[in-house]
This record gives structure tokens, sequence and C-alpha cells, in this order.
């Protein structure tokens, strides 16, 4: 490593202890916090590496004008602390610098926002604003040091189990991958746009092609869509191809990296040995959601054939018009107030959208609405599902809303009867998803995943009923990583495009370097792309994208710190043939 050492210091803020005292020393950093005690001044100076009481004789009036923040250097002894003065919660927290001179390098101006404390009232835009100073507070600052530890472990791996690090363009063409691209004019070519990537997924594709067997980088993505606490403009991920494989040898490295890094940086996690694969119909059915969270111990039921020709009229009938019945368990929930049920139902009318929530409570004998309606068999086969001293909810609808709602209130209930496990950490492969989706603004068949996956077998009969080559890693609840085989043949990337409107001219068009390639030699192929910020986030157990990113834009997609987006010159505009038109 190099010296840390120069004529500014001799250590670090987090570099001495009890086997320092004596030395000579010169520390150079920010004005953490300052203490006059009159005829003594206690000032906590911070660098990168932590904090160092330092000790100066009061009375300079030049060292009372010194402010929070303020960069200063000191030239002083190491000491010991009183026993009484020892400070457990650093590790310089036995010693303090006897100050022999000091040294204003800058004066800090009043602070917007107090560095010290980490005062969790100041608003997100002022922070953002003085992102520099936001980013020496200590929990933000820890964030951004552990987000540098987590990419050197990825790397590290990756160059461990023989991948080559390649770096893709950043403008690119424009492709149709599920969001709005961010587009730059062109100044020497009138008219024409460049765009930046949404992903790297037509380069890594052509690195295969081109005889690169493993490819692998750290890669920033970009995509215009509306923002929220878990989604920013522009993102990073582990991206991966690789050749000569099958689905089992992509998420090989998935098995490897993400128990391995997760076990590294948060030593007390809770992991599975074993990573299971769902179905996405297995997922949909037994957790309502694509992305489920198995920290959850709620499993939800089909149970439509129990209630068909039941007297509970409401679901009898709707299932006879082609309605699903779910059943949703509450465990140990029948001692709950009625309380407790009411506010269920209201979340299912104005959260979910349905129009009540029926439920059973399984306590010394089964009560409610529902159990009144039925007999002693059908209510002996839900006990079955709920199981003693618990309740068991029911959502009847179509079957794709029903597995949706379904899935909502399976999570508010594990939240609701606290049965996640914060320590846990569990990891699942969702696969075989449909290839194809029914969009419902349109009305027409859309591609329900990557379009460039490889369906599996033949692309012939119903379209929704095409599977592809395609997975996602789930965390917590959370899609960590998507990924699959491609596409490698031209023929059918063409007959694939097709079923979703794209005409052989359209794929010529959009991918039209990819197109080309392919009639060259194309080794199968696939890969994946782990979300590096959202991975972060969770193993921080942040609430927000933004504390694990350097410079991150607001909420709105402005970065207020420098000022963007802003106007450019009638020149710049000029330059790449642009006119702007005034919005009305």
């Amino acid at each position: 490593m190099l010296s840390l050492k120069s004529k500014y210091r001799t250590h670090t803020c987090g570099e001495l202890n009890d086997k320092s005292v004596g030395k000579a020393v010169i520390l150079s950093g920010w004005v953490h916090r300052k203490r006059d005690h009159g005829a003594l001044m206690f000032i906590d100076l911070r660098d990168n590496y932590g904090i160092t009481q330092i000790v100066v004789d009061g009375g300079d009036p030049h060292l009372e004008k010194i402010r929070p923040e303020s960069v200063i250097m000191v030239h002083g002894n190491v000491v010991a602390r009183d026993s009484s003065a020892v400070n457990d919660k650093i590790p310089t927290g036995s010693i303090e610098i006897q100050a022999v001179s000091w040294e204003i390098l800058t004066n800090s101006d009043v602070l917007p926002f107090q560095v010290f404390g980490d005062d969790g009232s100041v608003s997100e835009d002022l922070r953002l604003k003085y992102r520099y100073i936001d980013l020496r507070r200590e929990s933000l600052h820890k964030n951004i040091l552990f987000r540098n530890s987590v990419i050197k472990f990825l790397r590290d791996e990756m160059w461990d189990l023989g991948f080559s690090e390649f770096q893709t363009p950043i403008l690119t063409v424009s492709s149709p991958e599920g969001a709005r691209d961010y587009i730059v004019p062109s100044r020497n070519h009138h008219g024409m746009f460049y765009a930046l990537p949404q992903a790297p997924q037509q380069f890594k594709q052509l690195i295969q092609i081109s005889g690169f067997d493993r490819y692998f980088q750290i890669a920033p993505c970009f995509r215009d869509e509306d923002l929220r606490s878990d989604r920013l403009l522009e993102f990073y991920q582990l991206d991966l191809e690789m050749s000569f494989v099958d689905l089992l040898d992509i998420q090989a490295v998935g098995d490897k990296i993400m128990p391995a890094m997760i076990s590294k940086f948060v030593p007390d996690a809770k992991i599975a040995k074993k990573i299971p694969h769902i179905t996405f119909e297995e997922a949909m059915l037994k957790y309502g959601s694509d992305k489920p969270d198995l920290r959850n111990p709620i499993e939800i039921t089909d149970v439509t054939e129990i209630f068909r020709g039941s007297d509970f009229g409401i679901f009898a009938d709707a299932i006879e018009k082609g309605s699903v019945v779910r059943a949703i368990p509450g465990p140990n929930s029948s001692d709950k107030p009625r309380s407790f049920f009411d506010k269920l139902s209201e979340f299912a009318t104005s959260e979910l959208g349905l129009g009540g929530l029926g439920y059973i409570i399984f306590g010394e004998e089964a009560k409610g609405p529902v159990a009144k309606k039925m007999d002693a068999v059908r209510i002996a086969k839900l006990k079955e599902i709920s199981g003693d001293k618990s309740a068991l909810f029911f959502v009847c609808e179509k079957a794709e809303v029903a597995a949706k709602a379904a899935g909502k209130l399976r999570t508010k209930l594990g939240n609701d009867l606290e049965l996640i496990n914060d320590k846990e950490f569990c990891l699942c492969w969702v696969e075989d998803f449909p290839m194809y989706e029914l969009n419902e603004e349109t009305g027409k068949i859309d591609f329900g995943h990557n379009p460039f996956s490889l369906p599996k077998g033949e692309l012939d009969g119903d379209p929704l009923a095409i599977k592809a080559n395609q997975f996602d890693m789930v965390l917590n609840g959370v899609e960590i990583c998507s990924g699959g085989l491609r596409n490698y043949n031209p023929e059918t990337m063409v007959k694939a495009f097709a079923i979703a409107g794209y005409g052989e001219d359209v794929v010529k068009e959009k991918f039209g370097g990819m197109y080309a390639a392919f009639q060259y030699g194309a080794p199968p192929h696939g890969g994946c792309a782990f979300g590096i910020d959202r991975l972060i986030q969770i193993m921080l157990d942040s609430e927000n994208l933004r504390e694990v990113v350097l410079f991150p834009t607001n909420q709105r997609g402005q970065d207020l710190m420098l000022g963007a987006p802003r106007e450019v010159t009638e020149q710049q505009l000029r330059e790449v043939h642009i006119q702007v038109r005034k919005k009305v």
C-alpha cells in the first residue's frame, strides 16, 4: 500500500493508540467538534480513517474563531488519557494529542447543517445540494466505503472465477429494452442521436460472438424512468456473459458469489446452504409474487375447489364466472382483537381494490361470516391449511388479480404478525418465465421479459404458453439479478420478434449489428446482471438507494449540487442542430 505519510501528517486520525504514547506526530483533518473549557480546548479531529482528540491550550482568539469543518494541521505529542476519560467507542479513545502548534489550512463558512451527530431531520434536498458536506457524516461516509469494499470483493471473485473485465461503450444506439432511453444529439451527424445504454445487452453478446469466453464489468446503466426511493436514473450492475453454457452454469456464479458476499459483509446473517429454484407459476401461486420474500413462512393455497358449489354464494357464483379463491393463513392470530380483522378488511378494499375480505377464525371452533355458510367437511379441509389458533383469509378474483392481491396480503400479514426475521437473508432463483405477455393497454402480444432470451421449445402454438430460458435471483423479496440463455440463431430471433409484432425489417434496423454478427458463427451463450446498488442497500438495511450512492439525483431527477439538468446556450443548440420549443 502507498504510504499515507506526507508533510501534512505522520499518522491518520484513526491510527494512534496507547502503544503510540510519547510519539511526536502531525495530524491533519476536519474539525469534527470543538469544546471550549476555558483553560483548555478539546478538538475532535476527523479524517477518512477516524477521529482523534486534540488538546490545545485555551485563550487563543484565532483558535476560538475556528468553525466546525475547518481543516487544520496539528503538531503535537501523544499522551494517555486519564482512565475516567477513556472513550471505548473509538479506536483512538485511549489517547489524545497535546498540541504544540497548529495551522488553519482552510476555514469553514457557517454550515447549512451539522456534520456531527448525523441529524436525521435535515431535508433530503438540502443534503443533496451540499452532498460533499453530507458525505462527511459518519453513517453516509461508512456506506460509501462499504460500497467500495463490496465492489472490490465482486471484482476479485470474478477474476478468481476466470472472467475477463471489459468496458463497453456509453454512447450507443437506442433500442427497445423496456424503459425510455436518454438520448444524446450528434454534432457531426445532423438529426441523429446516440443513446446511453439501459444495459450492455447487445455488447455483452457481441463479446461472446467475438470469441471471448467469459466477460464481466461493473457497468453503468441509464434509464429515464419515474423515480422513487428504490430507483435511480443511473445505476450500476455486475454484468457478466459466458459462452457454451446452460442455465445452471450461469446460476452457479450467483450460487457462489452471493452467499459469500453476504456472509463477509453481514457476519450475523442467517443464510440457507442451498438456494431453492422456484418456477414463475409456483411463485405466483404460493407467494403471489415473482419476487417472493422467503423469510415470510406464509404460503398461499388455491382453495377454489373447496368453495365450488358451496353455500357461500358470493364465492361459489364468482367461481362459475371464472374467478379463483386463494387462501392466506394468519398463524396464531385467532386471539387477535376485532380491530385487527377490521383493519385487514379496510386494507383489502382501500389498498388491494377488493370488494371485501372473507376470513375464518379457527379457535375452539370455526368463527366468522364465511364459516357460517360452509359445511363441516369443507371447514375441516380449510383448517388443515390454516392450523389451530389461526385465521384463514380469502381472496376471490380472476386468477392474475387474485394472485397479486393475495401476495400483498401475505406480505402485510408477515409484517403485522412479526414473522420476518431481519437477520435472515433468503435467496431464491425464479425461472420459467413466460416468453410473452398480453399488453393490457394495447391488447397485443409483447415480450414478457428480456427480448433477447432463448425460448424454451418451438415458437409455435399459443404465444402466452411459451416459456423463456430466463431467470431472476431474488433476495428478501427484491429482484437482485436477471439473466438467462440468449437467442443466438438469426432465424429464431426474427421469429421471436415477429410474434411480438416486430417485423424482420425492424429487427435489422434496431439490432442490425447483432443480427449481422449472428450470420458469422455465434456460440450458445448466456449471462446475467446483479444490481449492485440494491445489494448494498439490502446489506446495509437502508430504506433509500440514495444512501448508498456518492452523488445521486433527487426524486425529480435533479442534481441540486451542480445544477443539472439546465438550459444550454443557443450556440450549443445550433451545434447539435436542435431548436427547443417553448412548453405551452
